[in-house]
Order: C-alpha cells, then structure tokens, then sequence
C-alpha cells in the first residue's frame, strides 16, 4: 500500500485535490492530509485564529474525502510548512508527498520554491498540483 502526504492549507477543498486522490485510490493507498497553520496573506492572524481556521479546513476536507469513499487521516502543523512537514515525517513514513499549491503569482508557497526544496531536503517523491483560487469561507 503506497502511503501519501497530502500537505495543503488554503486550497484543500479544491476539486483538483480530489480528483488527484480518486485517481490514487485506483492502487491501494492510505492519505494523510497536513495542513501547516499558515495564516493567510489579508491581514495579521493570531496563531490561534490561523490554527482555527487551518483546523476547520482540515475537518471540512476529511469529511469530504469521507464522502466520496476515500478515508484519510490528519493533523494541523507548524505554520512553516517545512518544519510541519519534517515533523510528520517524524512520526511516520510515506512513499509521496502530494504538496497543493495556487498557481505561480499567487502562492507564497510558490515563492518559497516549496516543491523543489521539500523534494531535495526528503528525497521523496513530490506532486505539485496546482489549484485555481476558489473561494474559502474562513
């Protein structure tokens, strides 16, 4: 069984990002969906509010996921998305990690160089899939 990373913040409840898990439970798998608590980008958050808001998002795509038949489990992660994710790798492995970013121009994750930095630090498989802005009710 191929386990993945699923690491997203603002754009977990795109279809883009549920299509790619149908697609991946066409071959045995597990999901583990990580949300680093990334406050977004329109005014100062307290880490309380980013957590809150990154916990119901999280709580909203698992029972989405649920809904179609793909379960998943998850967590809420550092605010810095590598150190969220060097702290899941702690505590178990995966094969992949699957990183959902909006699209260049839009995403500070992008400007990080996210992708390529999580492949070179892990040496894990990464796909980056890339969603359009939808909107999120906070």
């Amino acid at each position: 069984m191929r386990r993945y990373l699923i690491v997203a913040n603002q754009t977990l409840g795109g279809t883009h990002l549920l299509a790619l898990l149908q697609e991946l439970t066409e071959q045995p798998s597990s999901f583990h969906v990580l949300v680093p608590a990334t406050p977004p980008g329109d005014r100062l958050w307290t880490e309380a509010e980013a957590r809150t808001i990154a916990r119901r998002r999280l709580d909203d795509a698992l029972e989405r996921f649920r809904s179609v038949g793909i379960e998943a489990t998850g967590e809420i992660g550092d605010e810095r998305p590598l150190q969220a994710i060097d702290d899941a790798l702690e505590g178990e492995p995966f094969d992949e990690i699957v990183l959902s970013t909006f699209p260049p121009g839009m995403s500070k994750w992008l400007r990080l160089d996210l992708p390529h930095r999580v492949a070179a630090t892990y040496g894990l498989p990464v796909r980056h899939v890339i969603a359009p802005r939808e909107r999120v009710a906070l």
